[in-house]
């Protein structure tokens, strides 16, 4: 009876964030339809607007904290450093290898479909977007290490923070029992930032209409029309990469089953939709990884993080499609020094890309600036970025976990019980209870600490 009212509760929780969804967009559009000036300043740009962006400042709160002390106490947990070094050299040649397949898999279908071919020119006019700071190679990996480690967790500058934080918990290894009061209290914030976490996620049905109802808002469908075959080859491309070549790399690596390794994946994928935020999306993709999927803390509290990071599937994907979409809209040859020129740069631009809403037009404009292409061309594209933006971002988190599933499976820290239980790591409300008999006993404490 207990199980079955958990399920019940876990699903209601699941069903709320997909109806959410759902109503968002419908409500969207129709805003979108009647275009009343009122409701779009007042409802859209207003109250939708308001509590998306709390919503999602809410899930950017969670994310260092969580890196910090999840991977901390990962660093530690592993306690050898060789088996460290073993996790973090295969999970990033991993990320770099799917990004590549990524945009292979774009370059093929956008070859094959054909997208801008008589395309008119004129729709092409108009850009401003400025070309991104483009940096070595030398350098990007230059950055990798922090002058300021307490600027890096201010920013939120993602590798700075896994490099800091690693070699704390190898020194804190160094250290041996000294430490032991110290990995208590990271134990302790660990526990509490998930439970912060567990709070947010209560909120995400709020948060996903009205993130969703505001893009379809704005949006709506007139813009689609002039890029339709755009359209169409990105969302088959991401959709193959997601469902085909993610899937098969997962059941080959780990023999676990690509349907439920989704299925369990689902709500971080909703997340990602609606906020096209790969590092909004931390939260509920280490939930997913390690309560649902059963990845070992150790390892999901590196490659999560490592892979909002530096895992640009989605990205990759739209740079390919977008380069060939407006190669042909031009009539430019791209030729095979072209494609391996945006496979190189789509693969090196990941790295140390911000994993944040529409970042990869900012790449695109590096890309097609090396290709000596017009940069007017990404107007018509980033009329639809936000709707791409969102489809581009589940594939970048569903990578990530299937990544890091598979450096779990290879090193030994995927618990397979856990993932072959359909119900393990669901919502539960319950959870959200407040503890009456501490909370009287800390009144106590503090009372009688105001009286001394």
């Amino acid at each position: 009876m207990v199980h079955a009212t958990h399920r019940l509760l876990s699903a209601t929780l699941t069903t709320q964030i997909l109806i959410a969804l759902a109503l968002g967009a419908a409500l969207g559009l129709g805003l979108n339809y009647l275009a009343i000036p009122a409701l779009q300043d007042g409802l859209v740009n207003g109250l939708f607007a308001m509590l998306g962006q709390m919503f999602l400042n809410a899930l950017q709160m969670l994310v260092v904290p969580l890196v910090v002390f999840s991977l901390l106490c990962g660093v530690v947990g592993i306690g050898d450093i060789k088996i460290l070094g073993r996790v973090g050299g295969l999970t990033f040649v991993t990320y770099l290898a799917t990004t590549a397949l990524a945009v292979i898999t774009a370059l093929v279908f956008a070859n094959v479909i054909g997208p801008g071919t008589g395309f008119e020119s004129v729709h092409l006019a108009g850009g401003n977007v400025d070309v991104a700071a483009q940096l070595s190679t030398w350098d990007i990996l230059a950055n990798i290490v922090p002058k300021n480690p307490i600027n890096a967790l201010a920013n939120g500058e993602m590798l700075q923070i896994i490099f800091y934080v690693m070699v704390v918990g190898i020194a804190v290894l160094m250290l041996g029992t000294k430490a032991k009061k110290f990995v208590e209290g990271c134990e302790f914030m660990n526990e509490l930032a998930m439970k912060i976490v567990q709070i947010v996620m209560a909120f995400a049905p709020i948060g996903v209409f009205c993130l969703i109802a505001r893009t379809f808002a704005l949006e709506g469908f007139s813009l689609f029309a002039p890029v339709i075959g755009y359209l169409t080859t990105i969302s088959l491309t991401l959709i193959f990469h997601l469902c085909v070549t993610l899937m098969v790399l997962l059941y080959v690596c780990t023999g676990l089953s690509p349907l439920a390794f989704l299925k369990k994946m689902r709500s971080a994928q909703v997340f990602a939709f609606s906020t096209s935020s790969s590092n909004a999306t931390i939260p509920a993709s280490m939930q997913c990884v390690t309560q649902r999927i059963g990845v070992d803390r150790s390892v999901a509290s590196f490659g999560i993080p490592l892979g909002a990071t530096i895992n640009m599937d989605g990205t990759a994907i739209m740079h390919g499609v977008a380069t060939v979409f407006l190669a042909n809209a031009y009539g430019m040859e791209l030729g095979l020094g072209g494609y391996m020129t945006v496979i190189s740069i789509s693969v090196l631009a990941s790295i140390g890309t911000a994993g944040v809403p529409g970042v990869g037009i900012v790449m695109l404009a590096m890309v097609l600036n090396q290709l000596g292409m017009p940069l007017e061309g990404i107007a018509i594209i980033l009329a639809v970025d936000r709707i791409v933006d969102m489809m581009r971002t589940v594939v970048n988190i569903t990578g990530d976990a299937v990544v890091t599933t598979i450096v779990g499976q290879r090193v030994g820290k995927l618990d397979r019980a856990v993932f072959d239980d359909p119900h393990a790591g669901t919502f539960d409300p319950s959870g959200l209870e407040i503890d009456h008999e501490a909370e009287r006993a800390f009144e106590s404490i503090t009372h009688q600490k105001g009286t001394v």
